[in-house]
C-alpha cells in the first residue's frame, strides 16, 4: 500500500472521528447521558437484569395496561423537576416515585385526589400541618379548612414515633407531603408495576387502612349484603373494565370503588372519594359536609342503579336517625367529661387519666361504627359492636365522674 493511500486513510478516518464527536456534543443531554425511552422499549433494557434480580416486578409489568400500551420503565422512572436523582447502570432515574410521575399521564385524577381527604387531610390528621409548605396548605385548606392547618394528634404523639411511623404513616402516607412538592403516592391503592384497575377496586385493597375498631369499613361491607352477594359473584366481575365504558352488567355488585369513585348511571368518575359523602362520619358529632344536599343526591343516584328510589330514601332515613341518636349520645358522653374538666378534676393534658380513654374508645370506636353500620347494611355493627357498646361505656363513665367527685369532696 502506497504512502499516498495510507494518508488518505488516516484523514478520511480521522474526519469521521471528528464528524461523529461534532454529532455527539449536539445530542441533547438526555440522549447522552442516559438510554433514551425508545433504546429501553426496543431493547427492553431494564429487563435485562430485573428479571434476574427481582422477577416479579417485570412480571407485573408484563401484566399491566402500562406494557399494553408501551409505557415503558424510563417513562414512569425518570427523574422530573423537584425530584433527588440517583445514577442507576447508565440511567438517571427517581430516587422517589411521586404522583407527580404519575400526573404526567393522569392529570385529571391527580387533581380529584387532592381534593379528597385521601390527600393532605389524611397525613395531617396524624402529623399536623407543619410538613405541608404554604402553598399546599393554601391549597389543601380550599378544599378542607380546619382540617389540615391543625397541631399534630396527640394520641399519636404519646405512642411515639416508632409506633406512628409502622402503625398510623403507614396508611395515612396516602396524603404524606412530597419533597417535590406533590402529595402522596398512587401506588397505595393501584400497586407500582400491575398498575391495576382490578386491584384498586377489590374490597380488601381498600380494607388495607378502612378496618380495625375506629373505621371499621371492610368488616361491616364483608358483612352487609353487598359484600355477601360480591363474595359469591366476584369471580363472574369484570374488575378490570376502562373507569369510562364501566356498566351494572360489568360489576353487578358493588365494591367500595362502586359506590364511592365509580361513575355509573348519571356520574362520572371521580379520584375524590369524599364527593358522595353527607356527614362527617369519622368526627366525634357528625355534623353536614359542605355540599350536603348535592353529595347525598349523587350518591342515591348511585344506589339506584339496584335499587328502588323508595328503597333508597327509606334506607337514608333509617341511617340519618341512627347518626343524630348517637350524635346526643356522643354528646352526652362529652358533657359528663366537659363538666369535670370545668370542675379542675381532670388535667388540661391529653390522655393522661382513665375517664379520658373511656370517653375516647366511647365516641372514636363505638359511636363511628354505629355511623358507618347504619350507612353500610351492617345491622350487628350498629346494633352490637355499636349501641351496645355506647350504652356500656357512658355508664363507665358516669360511674367514673360520681368516683371522681367523691374523692375530690
Amino acid at each position: 500500500m502506497s504512502f499516498r493511500t495510507i494518508f488518505i486513510a488516516v484523514v478520511a478516518g480521522t474526519a469521521l472521528l471528528i464528524g461523529a464527536l461534532l454529532l455527539h456534543e449536539a445530542r441533547p443531554d438526555a440522549e447522552v447521558e442516559q438510554p433514551t425511552a425508545a433504546l429501553v422499549r426496543a431493547t427492553g433494557k431494564c429487563a435485562e437484569c430485573h428479571r434476574k434480580e427481582t422477577a416479579a416486578v417485570v412480571q407485573e409489568y408484563e401484566r399491566s395496561a402500562h406494557a399494553a400500551n408501551e409505557v415503558n420503565c424510563l417513562e414512569c422512572h425518570r427523574a422530573l423537576e423537584g425530584q433527588e436523582s440517583i445514577e442507576h447502570r447508565g440511567f438517571v432515574i427517581a430516587a422517589d416515585l411521586t404522583s407527580k410521575n404519575c400526573q404526567q399521564c393522569h392529570a385529571e385524577q391527580v387533581a380529584q385526589y387532592l381534593r379528597s381527604r385521601h390527600a393532605a387531610p389524611a397525613w395531617s390528621a396524624v402529623m399536623g400541618g407543619e410538613p405541608f409548605t404554604e402553598e399546599q396548605l393554601a391549597a389543601a385548606e380550599k378544599w378542607h379548612p380546619g382540617w389540615v392547618d391543625r397541631p399534630a394528634n396527640k394520641l399519636a404523639q404519646l405512642e411515639g414515633p416508632a409506633a406512628t411511623r409502622s402503625g398510623c404513616a403507614a396508611c395515612h402516607a396516602i396524603g404524606k407531603p412530597n419533597p417535590d412538592g406533590s402529595i402522596g403516592d398512587c401506588t397505595d391503592c393501584h400497586s407500582r408495576h400491575w398498575a391495576s384497575l382490578e386491584l384498586a377496586r377489590s374490597p380488601r385493597t381498600c380494607g388495607q387502612c378502612h378496618m380495625g375498631p375506629d373505621h371499621s369499613q371492610i368488616e361491616i361491607f364483608e358483612a352487609s349484603k353487598h359484600g355477601v352477594i360480591y363474595e359469591a359473584q366476584k369471580e363472574s366481575m369484570d374488575l378490570g373494565v376502562g373507569p369510562e365504558e364501566l356498566e351494572p352488567e360489568h360489576m353487578p355488585v358493588p365494591t367500595c370503588s362502586t359506590c364511592h369513585m365509580s361513575g355509573l348511571g348519571n356520574l362520572a368518575p371521580t379520584h375524590d372519594t369524599t364527593t358522595r359523602l353527607s356527614y362527617f362520619l369519622f368526627a366525634p358529632i357528625s355534623d353536614p359536609r359542605p355540599g350536603h344536599d348535592r353529595n347525598e343526591a349523587e350518591m342515591k343516584d348511585l344506589c339506584n342503579q339496584c335499587h328502588t328510589s323508595d328503597h333508597t330514601a327509606r334506607f337514608y332515613d333509617e341511617a340519618e336517625a341512627v347518626l343524630k341518636e348517637t350524635n346526643e349520645k356522643v354528646a352526652k358522653a362529652k358533657q359528663i367529661v366537659d363538666d369535670l374538666r370545668a370542675e379542675g378534676l381532670l388535667t388540661p393534658a391529653p390522655f393522661d387519666e382513665p375517664i379520658e380513654f373511656v370517653y375516647f374508645d366511647l365516641w372514636h370506636y363505638y359511636g363511628r361504627t354505629a355511623k358507618h353500620g347504619a350507612y353500610m347494611g351492617g345491622a350487628d355493627f350498629v346494633q352490637w359492636h355499636g349501641n351496645y357498646e355506647l350504652l356500656a361505656k357512658t355508664i363507665e363513665l358516669e360511674e367514673m365522674a360520681a368516683e371522681l367527685r367523691e374523692r375530690h369532696e
